[in-house]
């Protein structure tokens, strides 16, 4: 078998997805890092004097070359390129073998995944009412950030706010619902410490991207003063980005995202680093149903798996979307990814050509906000 063509697919609402064809007819689907789509697919396509004419069940051959193949590696461009090429060449392979991904890692560790969704609005009120709607739905944790933009040292009066809404949706399910909430790095340290201390007794299951990644030593300094378990790897790729975080205790839930990462591969290999510190893997997912189809084998696979992050069953783009039955989404059966994806859906929605996720302001003096 050889491979024959790559196709990007960077379609609404920001998302990357890409094909694998092959000589023999089995194609491969994968989904890359939807930001700066346009600038991944050109990444994708720089990689195609490694792959077109080779055989695509050589994966970890091919992850070899991609990320060795040149004096500059990694970075967030190139691994997302990487990282969805090998969810495709995955997907070959499962197909080539009629077997799901995750019978090729090991087996199953689990029969069902629990996910997790949002609920909507700002004020504590609003909030609430929506929490009671989530819960009503089936499912048994949500996930929001308690604030927008804040200062590196700002007013107590936010710190205030931020704890009224995690607070109000808490009053609102009770203590059998799981309240996750994201920082989005938003905040210093400092700020950080504050918030968790003020949001302590409505007692979240975990606080993700408190600070930025950047600074393991900072995230560490943050870790030992929470009392609420800290999360931390949607900005990390490789094994060796997560290395100095699970070696200084920085976190003790990692959330790698299959289609940055490295791909499902990698993400298994992040999940067994992690296994070695007790710490457990809750894989990032803020994208399309190819990187949920990706999470969902890894999340099979491996055994210190704690929640799954989505934002989109497939509807429309999937031929079969995933369902949630009670909080949890069933393992998939069919082979590869155990998707159908409606190619003529996604060419029906191109992305268009205003692909950033977005850029803040201070409204006070207008300074860049961390976004």
């Amino acid at each position: 078998m050889k491979i024959t063509k790559i196709i990007p697919y960077p379609v609404e609402p920001r998302w990357l997805f890409l094909k694998i064809e092959t000589d023999e007819g089995i194609v491969g689907w994968g989904e890359c890092l939807g930001d700066k789509a346009y600038v991944i697919a050109e990444a994708v396509r720089s990689f195609e004097h490694a792959l077109i004419g080779q055989d695509p069940r050589k994966i970890v051959h091919h992850w070899q070359s991609m990320f060795r193949g040149a004096f500059w590696r990694g970075g967030p461009t190139l691994c997302a390129a990487i990282s969805g090429l090998e969810i495709a060449l995955w997907d070959i392979k499962g197909k080539w073998l009629n077997v799901p991904i995750y019978q090729l890692l090991g087996g199953p560790t689990r029969e069902r995944v629990r996910v997790y969704t949002r609920p909507s609005g700002w004020t504590p009120e609003e909030l609430a009412a929506s929490a009671k709607q989530v819960v009503e739905a089936g499912f048994t944790a949500m996930k929001f950030c308690p604030f927008d933009r804040v200062r590196l040292v700002d007013h107590y009066a936010i710190v205030e706010a931020a704890a009224a809404r995690v607070a109000a949706v808490r009053a609102a399910v009770g203590n059998g619902v799981d309240i996750l909430l994201d920082f989005h790095g938003r905040v210093s340290p400092t700020m950080a410490i504050w918030m968790e201390e003020a949001m302590r007794e409505s007692h979240p299951f975990f606080i993700e991207e408190p600070v930025l990644p950047e600074n393991v030593d900072a995230l560490e300094r943050v870790a030992r003063q929470f009392k609420t378990p800290l999360a931390t790897g949607e900005r990390l790729f490789t094994k060796w980005g997560f290395r100095e975080v699970l070696e200084k205790g920085a976190a003790s839930i990692l959330q790698p995202d299959p289609c940055i990462c490295g791909g499902i591969l990698e993400a298994t290999h992040i999940a067994a680093m992690a296994d070695c510190y007790y710490a457990a893997v809750a894989p990032h997912n803020p994208y399309g149903p190819i990187n949920l189809a990706a999470a969902l084998q890894i999340d099979a696979s491996i055994p210190n798996f704690l929640i799954q992050e989505y934002v989109h069953l497939g509807e429309g783009y999937l031929r079969e979307p995933f369902v949630v039955q009670e909080g949890y989404i069933a393992l998939p059966t069919g082979p590869g990814l155990g998707i159908e994806v409606n190619e003529e859906y996604l060419k029906e929605r191109p992305l268009g050509p205003k692909t950033d996720v977005g850029r803040w302001f201070h409204e006070s003096d207008g300074s860049v906000a961390d976004w």
